[in-house]
């Protein structure tokens, strides 16, 4: 056999040979990193992780962010409106501020608010008859009505449901809410508290774009749940089509 030939045809098999030992030696070590990040990301979270559906987790997530940004908040509107957190009874801001998150997170009553929460607060916290800490019972208000919204809870697991609708109601809640803040007077025309601004010195808006954070992480949730629910119901439908039994356990 021609020399020539020979060696054409020992490059012509050694080409997919060397293009094979690469592709596996790139499969081994995406394999590899994979293997790490999976281990890295089992590491960093938490037991209870393991109950806790994605969409579970997400709701989660999200009720931790919704209460930071009404935390962020409340600490912006005393820092507008300074004298308000004088009429709670404690010695600063910062005392105020834990005692309503306190109060939020733990499901106690607030002693301004009576035994109202949930929307009878919101709607007595933005009242003139109000008297004391508007700040805190604003947002204790609106707080209480979250976690009232996601079924009393601000974890969630695979055992647990929440409605969406109630979820949907909450945001619709939020921006009424959000627009009476900035509408609200008393007797004599002054805003019953200072929020957003908007003057010839400058605007700040901050405080309708954290509420705005607020409402798209519900209304995402609520799509999602939606979106589980439906397909639970699909499932259920697929399975009487295919005359598939249901499991029992």
């Amino acid at each position: 056999m021609d020399r020539k030939l020979v060696l054409f045809a020992t490059r012509r098999i050694r080409q997919p040979l060397l293009l094979a030992a690469v592709l596996m030696l790139c499969a081994t070590a995406c394999s590899q990193q994979q293997g790490r990040d999976i281990a890295r990301q089992f590491s960093n979270g938490k037991p209870d992780e393991f109950f806790q559906t994605s969409v579970d987790r997400m709701a989660t997530l999200g009720m931790r962010d919704n209460l930071q940004s009404l935390y962020l908040l409340m600490n912006k509107l005393y820092l507008r409106n300074p004298n308000q957190w004088r009429q709670s009874g404690y010695l600063d801001a910062v005392s105020a501020a834990r005692e309503i998150r306190l109060a939020i997170e733990n499901r106690q009553p607030l002693p301004a608010l009576g035994d109202r929460r949930d929307l009878v607060a919101l709607s007595y916290s933005l009242s003139p008859e109000f008297r004391g800490d508007r700040v805190g019972a604003f947002i204790y208000a609106i707080g209480s009505m979250l976690v009232t919204a996601h079924g009393g809870r601000t974890q969630f697991y695979i055992s647990d449901s929440i409605n969406p609708q109630f979820v949907s109601n909450a945001a619709r809640n939020i921006e009424k809410a959000t627009w009476l803040l900035s509408q609200r007077q008393d007797a004599n025309g002054v805003l019953l508290l200072f929020s957003n601004e908007i003057s010839e010195e400058g605007s700040n808006l901050s405080f309708a774009v954290e509420f705005g954070k607020i409402v798209a992480r519900l209304d995402l949730l609520t799509q999602l749940l939606d979106e589980r629910y439906r397909r639970i119901g699909l499932n259920y439908a697929q399975s009487l089509l295919l005359m598939n039994f249901l499991p029992v356990q």
